[in-house]
């Protein structure tokens, strides 16, 4: 029988009861990295709107390793009983709920994009020093107005064990929470990422100058989560694919196939596969319909690792096409998601499948 968007895609001893994903968004909303009642809109009516798996935006693990003071955290017990309520909602509507384990590393101490985006001054209450594998400070350019923003400083091997040790403590607070997937953050200029590249990784000791080096903190954090996480539950481990710098040394799809079985000997389970937010001067491809999903078929060809696929995805056939022709093993869908909260059921209709109602909604259930 060929695999479609709504065949259950089983991880070790976990069912998803199709392959539609709600992709890690972040919100902004929260205060003092607790969750609240627009994450429970948030994610719970993607849960009864039928997706598979619905995913959490970037959660620290760290206070300082948040984007924004807005940002979910789950660096403490309060955090993860915070946002308990929430993933027992998620699970009762079917959904299998994950959460992104994330640290923005130099990205952080920064205002949320609806109040402009602009890097927050150490000096500002509001601001903290950000960390990196450099001392380099992200290159806000033309932003930065309100003043210099945080210094970074470069993670001495101390804060690098500090940084592991925050992944797991993190992961076992979010498992006492009820999740079942955990994601690790390795995408979009974040701190893994920022190790991962030679745009951001200049260092010349264990964790940086090599490949093998530089892939170095990602694979003991995968490792580390997978200490702490049942055997039987999957860890996800979201990368960009490239950096989308082809004029300059940087991270490529051609390393993205060579890391991903390391990922897996870590103890990850499927990558998920996005691109790019390392450097403000990446060349965008043309942003059309599932524009990111060739970087997912080349790790699932080159390897034998699922893939998430993200980018662009509107339609339910496509989606339906990229599972049945073995491009993808789950399609992870956001800006759709956030204009379309039932998006799966609807798809469901379009593509024939039967699946389940809630209960309170079956009245408009289409004939």
């Amino acid at each position: 029988m060929t695999d479609s968007l709504f065949t259950p895609l089983t991880l070790r001893d976990t069912e998803l009861r199709n392959r539609v994903m709600l992709s890690p968004m972040c919100q902004y909303s929260a205060d003092g990295g607790l969750a609240n009642d627009w994450h429970r809109i948030h994610l719970g009516s993607r849960a009864v709107g039928g997706a598979g798996a619905v995913m959490t935006e970037a959660t620290a693990v760290e206070e300082r390793g948040r984007i924004t003071p807005g940002c979910l955290g789950i660096w403490s017990d309060e955090h993860a009983e915070a946002i308990e309520p929430i993933v027992d909602f998620v699970r009762s509507q079917g959904a299998t709920p994950g959460i992104q384990l994330a640290h923005a590393g130099r990205k952080g101490s920064h205002r949320p994009p609806a109040e402009g985006g602009d890097p927050i001054p150490e000096d500002d209450p509001a601001g903290w020093e950000t960390i990196s594998a450099s001392d380099a400070p992200y290159p806000d350019g033309d932003r930065a107005e309100t003043g210099e923003p945080a210094a970074t400083r470069r993670m001495d091997n101390g804060d690098i064990d500090e940084v592991i040790e925050s992944f797991a403590d993190a992961a076992a607070r979010a498992l006492d929470a009820g999740f079942e997937i955990a994601e690790v953050h390795a995408a979009h200029g974040y701190l893994l990422h920022q190790f991962l590249s030679p745009v951001t990784n200049d260092r010349d000791d264990e964790y940086g100058g090599s490949f093998a080096d530089r892939t170095r903190l990602v694979r003991e954090v995968v490792a580390a989560v997978r200490d702490v996480w049942p055997d039987g539950k999957p860890v996800f481990v979201r990368i960009s694919a490239t950096d989308w710098l082809p004029d300059r040394d940087s991270w490529d799809v051609d390393d993205s196939v060579r890391l991903a079985p390391l990922l897996a000997e870590a103890g990850a389970d499927l990558v998920d596969v996005s691109g790019g937010g390392i450097h403000p001067d990446q060349q965008l491809p043309e942003t059309g319909p599932g524009y990111q999903v060739p970087y997912a078929e080349a790790i699932r060809e080159g390897t034998d690792v699922p893939v998430a696929a993200v980018g662009g995805i509107t339609e339910p056939t496509h989606a339906d096409a990229l599972v049945r022709n073995g491009r993808a093993d789950l399609v992870a869908l956001g800006r759709e998601m956030l204009r379309h909260p039932y998006w799966p059921l609807e798809a469901a209709h379009e593509l024939g499948a039967d699946v389940e109602w809630p209960v309170q909604y079956r009245r408009g259930r289409f004939d």
